[in-house]
């Protein structure tokens, strides 16, 4: 049979449940991969990360990859004419987008006799299969990990990779990208977390100025390593504890999307849509001190610019930033997450979206409402001695140690043209705890 594998989120050879079983139950296997249409939206950062997951995946093929443009449903569509398929297969999604994507490829592809066979999934447990004893949704995360605990997850999936049946391209890539990625430094990556940080990542995970994290963020979200390979390799020490129940985390924001899928870009509490909030419009110069890293408060502006100049962000310093947007500047979530999409290139749509809506307060196991971070005290004991700080914002690196996060102390503070604080923390903690008590009423 002649088949087609289209790569999702999924760009990797080994430990790809739908590629296995394209790749033994076809006689010819063409791999392809649609670059979409939003990729105008990405940041040049994110796109080259994009691209470059695609280089590494095409290099890794023994004939290469099919690259196209467009909307999956009409390229594939095509591509399936042309090449005399009888299927398509590819690993299910199921957020919000990814699942109107393959619903609009089923049926133009049944439009021209040609089957979509879906299977798999980007998680060790797909969405939906963690239910409580009444099969109803969990909705709080400490219960839904001890369930997704007493699920059986399957061991990776091995391919012979020069042994499937590959069909050649019609046309050479030549795209290139200006940042590495791909299957191969995943598993490097990997291995080195496994052996120099994991036994420190109960403790060192939440310090944004040293290097405790996995930094496997970009591959789980491109698809270029599984968690069940993760999950393979793991003990019970602390730390290897502590990083399994971060790897739920990710399974359990894509659960709550899957059963809700409006809450990509809705509020799971909808109560939480009557807050007051401020229109982005009449108060452009607070979102752009935001967006800049110029808000006059060192951790909130450091983590701005890491974002936008790299790429990424530490995980701590996401939630910090996201509660100075809700709670301090008082704007609505979905703005952030955006901003967040154009920027992250390890961008997840359920962690995304959920992520922003448990420091807003209105989602999910929710940190609530009235627990506001604190940026000044975020950033000494996450930072204590202002090492991160001074890495992103160059006018505070004449400062010393924790001083760095309360410039208007030291005299010295703006001589290198830092801003002054753009509201008072205080005052605002207030005015957000105020209006949650306007729809309280």
């Amino acid at each position: 049979m002649k088949t087609i594998f289209w790569f999702r989120r999924d760009r990797r050879l080994q430990d790809n449940q739908a590629l296995s079983f394209a790749a033994t139950t076809s006689d010819e296997l063409l791999p392809v991969f649609v670059m979409p249409p939003s990729t105008a939206d990405m940041s040049k950062l994110r796109k080259n990360s994009l691209l470059a997951s695609v280089i590494s995946l095409h290099e890794s093929l023994p004939s290469g990859l099919e690259v196209l443009n467009g909307e999956p449903s009409i390229e594939l569509s095509k591509i399936a004419k042309s090449f005399d398929a009888k299927r398509v297969v590819a690993t299910r999604a199921f957020d919000t987008h990814g699942v109107i994507e393959q619903q609009a490829v089923n049926q133009a592809l049944a439009a021209i006799d040609v089957e979509l066979v879906l299977t798999g999934s980007y998680y060790a447990v797909e969405p939906g299969q963690v239910v409580k004893d009444d099969q109803t949704a969990v909705r709080v995360y400490t219960p839904f990990f001890t369930r997704w605990l007493q699920v059986s997850v399957p061991k990776p999936f091995l391919l012979d990779v020069d042994n499937a049946p590959w069909a050649s391209p019609s046309q050479a890539l030549t795209i290139s990208s200006e940042v590495k990625a791909g299957e191969k430094l995943a598993l490097a990556t990997w291995a080195k977390f496994q052996d120099s940080r994991i036994f420190d990542y109960s403790e060192n995970r939440n310090r944004p100025d040293i290097n405790g994290t996995s930094k496997l963020s970009h591959a789980l979200a491109h698809g270029e390593i599984h968690p069940r390979t993760l999950l393979a390799g793991l003990g019970q020490s602390p730390g290897e504890e502590v990083f399994r129940k971060e790897i739920v985390w990710r399974e359990f924001y894509a659960d709550v999307l899957h059963h809700h899928p409006h809450t990509y870009d809705s509020y799971y509490e909808p109560r939480f849509e009557a807050l007051a909030y401020d229109d982005p419009d009449e108060f452009p110069e607070k979102l752009e001190a935001w967006k800049t890293g110029t808000t006059g408060y060192p951790i909130v502006d450091a983590a701005m610019r890491q974002l936008v100049q790299s790429g990424w962000m530490h995980n701590r310093t996401r939630m910090i930033v996201a509660s100075f947007l809700v709670k301090d500047l008082h704007f609505e979530w979905q703005i952030g997450a955006k901003f967040f999409e154009k920027h992250l290139i390890d961008f997840d749509p359920a962690s995304n979206s959920h992520g922003w809506q448990w420091t807003a307060g209105c989602g999910t196991d929710a940190s609530p409402f009235y627990r506001v971070f604190n940026p000044i005290l975020q950033g000494a004991k996450f930072d204590p001695e202002g090492d991160y700080v001074r890495n992103w914002i160059p006018e505070l690196s004449h400062l010393p140690a924790a001083g760095v996060h309360e410039p208007w102390n030291d005299i010295a503070g703006y001589q290198l043209g830092y801003t002054p604080p753009i509201l008072d923390h205080s005052q605002e903690r207030d005015e957000a705890l105020r209006r949650l008590e306007e729809i309280k009423r």
